[in-house]
């Protein structure tokens, strides 16, 4: 806080002690004038006295002698003196023997000494003879004008006022500056001292002891308050902490510190407008213990919290998958997963929730283990609002208890069932492979210059022993969640690499054989020592494995999938992009891309006759590709038309059921065998 210079101290201080000094030396200037003018006036007097002492003789001889001309020798030199106004000798009774006067001096100041001198003054003194006879003879009378001695006067007294003024003012300053050395210099550090405390520590700057001022009141002052100072932080920090307390009272859990029902509304509000405004999913699991009661009966109430603690402690090591955790009360708590696309993730959390808890806690030296049921709802599905949220999830999981408890469900049955048969694949996909459930079919790709089949694409399918044929994009996606796709992945290149070797084998030396790649395999680090194994294993030519990759895959990390590429390429293997269109590359990125090949997708082939959008799409991928250099496939031709249309259009090859369904490697050979003898036939 700035202190304006007319209301500091310092400034009141001078002020006070100039106009106290200026009062003072005017009160001391007029007493020295008033005995200044009785010393003038009694100078005055003297004087006098000196000229009748000095004139008393003189005058007495000339009176006594009767001589007028003696007389007035002694009056002229009476006048000789600039004071003398008025001089006589003389018998009082009798004729004057000598006289004299003049006029009273004009000076401008008479109006002011006039009143303290007096305008003239007169004395006398009697002319008597010598002794014994001591006769008298007369008088030697004169008068004085005072306006010699009243300039004079003036004068002084104009020194007098002056210099005590003067002299009472440097008195003033000198204690000013006194006054202001020791106080409020020292006042003013202090102040500014303060001004630099933090309000919230203020005991963290403290008031420094001013040299010289240990001892005395300052030092006093300082340190009282400097334990002030401390007092008021102490207090301040005890209130915050009471504060605090009381905040955490009504937003937290007392026993787990977690969020209570209370906040965990506020959290999921927010959560929810959020995940509304970029249309996301948001997932609700309320968690129930089982039997908690028994528990509590069993190994009393204490045991009980320290299982609620660690149950809590658990549950936050999925922080990091989660909007909020929060404790509804008893043994209830709540889970907000945030951001998610798919439903599967929320079931993913609460089947790794339900599996931590397979581990027992160790509690007062006893192994106790825990089992839960979990209700999930989903945003925006199964509610738009908080309160609906968490009401439906509660009521779900108290709906799952009475059917069968240690598991989780959703609210819509429909989505529940899914979830379980999508949990039901998982678990079955890690042992397709040692069980022999998969096989490849293949589907014949056709060059566009001599019509023959120059390619072929292996393509994985996995027949389960209860649900049948599981498509691929069913169980591709859980495959590269869970980490099996590596495996299978590798079980694919292997078994369509031996396959080819069989028909080069057969004679089919020019055919090509097209593996499609997922992007947790194009991201492996060990990918191209097994491509380039296989094909040494094989003895497969150069260029006569070609592995497709996704244009999504490929954007999720360009530069690393550019140098895994650039290893596959060096090994001997092609690289296609496949699904081209559906993405988000640029000119840019395929240009700085190791590619042979682009694949058009077949959502753009299969209207592109109907659709002039996806036949514009069609004609530019074929141009891109032809401006490239690359060779350009269109995937998914069913029709007469459809081929007509990407063949007028330059595409060097084509693949789908207007040439073959994917078939079985014993009827794909039979395919091969007929596409021969009807080519020769031709020719």
């Amino acid at each position: 806080m700035k202190l304006e210079l007319k209301n500091s101290l310092s400034v009141k201080l001078l002020r006070v002690v100039l106009l106290s000094a200026l009062v003072v030396g005017v009160v001391l200037s007029c007493a020295q004038i008033v005995y200044d003018a009785y010393k003038t006036r009694q100078a005055v007097a003297t004087d006098a006295e000196r000229i009748l002492d000095m004139f008393r003789d003189p005058s007495t001889q000339a009176v006594y002698s009767l001589d007028r001309e003696m007389g007035m020798q002694v009056i002229e030199g009476l006048f000789q003196d600039q004071a003398v106004r008025m001089a006589s000798i003389g018998h009082p009774n009798e004729t004057l023997l000598a006289e004299k006067s003049r006029d009273l001096e004009a000076t401008p100041t008479r109006w002011l000494t006039d009143p303290i001198l007096g305008q003239e003054r007169s004395f006398t003194t009697q002319l008597v003879g010598r002794s014994p006879y001591s006769e008298y003879y007369g008088d030697l009378r004169i008068t004085l004008d005072t306006a010699t001695y009243g300039e004079g006067f003036l004068i002084n007294s104009m020194i007098i006022f002056i210099s005590g003024v003067l002299r009472a003012l440097a008195m003033g300053m000198v204690l000013y500056l006194v006054y202001h050395w020791l106080l409020t210099k020292p006042l003013s550090r202090i102040i500014e001292h303060l001004t630099n405390i933090n309000p919230d520590r203020p005991s963290e700057h403290q008031l420094p002891l001013l040299k010289g001022h240990e001892k005395n009141e300052l030092g006093l002052w300082v340190n009282t308050a400097n334990q002030l100072l401390a007092s008021i932080e102490r207090n301040t920090h005890l209130r915050h902490e009471a504060e605090s307390s009381l905040l955490r009272m009504a937003q937290y859990d007392f026993l787990t510190g977690l969020p209570n029902r209370q906040q965990l509304q506020r959290q999921l509000d927010k959560i929810l407008m959020d995940s509304g405004r970029v249309q996301h999913r948001v997932a609700v699991l309320c968690v129930g213990l089982d039997d908690f009661k028994g528990i509590n009966e069993q190994f009393s109430y204490q045991a009980g919290d320290q299982l609620l603690l660690a149950l809590a402690d658990r549950l936050r090591a999925h922080s990091g998958r989660l909007g909020s955790l929060a404790r509804l009360g008893g043994d209830q708590f709540a889970l907000v997963q945030a951001d998610i696309e798919q439903p599967y993730e929320a079931a993913e959390l609460a089947q790794n929730i339900l599996d931590d808890l397979e581990a027992p806690f160790a509690v007062d030296g006893e192994e106790i283990r825990l089992r839960a049921t979990i209700g999930i709802t989903l945003f925006p599905e199964d509610g738009d609002s908080t309160e609906k949220l968490l009401q439906k999830a509660e009521q779900t999981m108290t709906l799952a208890k009475t059917r069968s408890r240690n598991r989780y469900q959703f609210y819509i049955a429909s989505v529940d069932s899914e979830m379980r048969r999508r949990r039901e694949l998982e678990k079955d996909l890690r042992e397709a492979l040692v069980r022999d459930q998969f096989h490849l079919v293949y589907q014949p790709q056709i060059s566009y210059r001599d019509q023959r089949v120059v390619g072929i694409e292996a393509l994985i399918r996995w027949n389960h022993p209860e649900h049948g044929l599981v498509p691929p994009d069913q169980f591709i996606p859980l495959a590269e969640q869970n980490g099996s796709i590596i495996t299978i992945g590798e079980w694919v290149l292997d078994q369509a690499c031996r396959q080819l070797r069989e028909w080069h084998d057969q004679g089919f030396i020019d055919l090509r054989m097209a593996v499609n790649l997922s992007t947790v395999q194009l991201h492996h680090a060990e990918l191209p020592r097994v491509v380039n194994n296989l094909l040494q294993i094989y003895r497969l030519p150069p260029r006569s494995l070609e592995l497709e990759v996704t244009e999504t895959g490929l954007m999720e990390d360009i530069s690393t999938a550019a140098q895994h590429l650039l290893s596959l390429r060096r090994s001997g293997a092609l690289i296609a992009i496949d699904d081209f269109g559906t993405g988000y590359s640029s000119l840019s990125y395929l240009k700085s891309l190791p590619l042979d090949k682009i694949k058009i997708d077949k959502s753009f082939v299969q209207d592109l006759i109907d659709d002039d959008d996806d036949a514009t799409i069609v004609r530019a991928i074929i141009q891109l590709g032809k401006s490239l250099g690359m060779q350009v496939i269109a995937e998914g031709v069913e029709t007469r038309e459809q081929e007509a249309y990407v063949i007028s259009e330059g595409c060097h090859e084509g693949q789908g059921y207007f040439y073959s369904k994917p078939l079985p490697a014993r009827e794909l050979l039979a395919y091969l065998k007929q596409a021969q003898r009807t080519r020769v036939g031709v020719l």
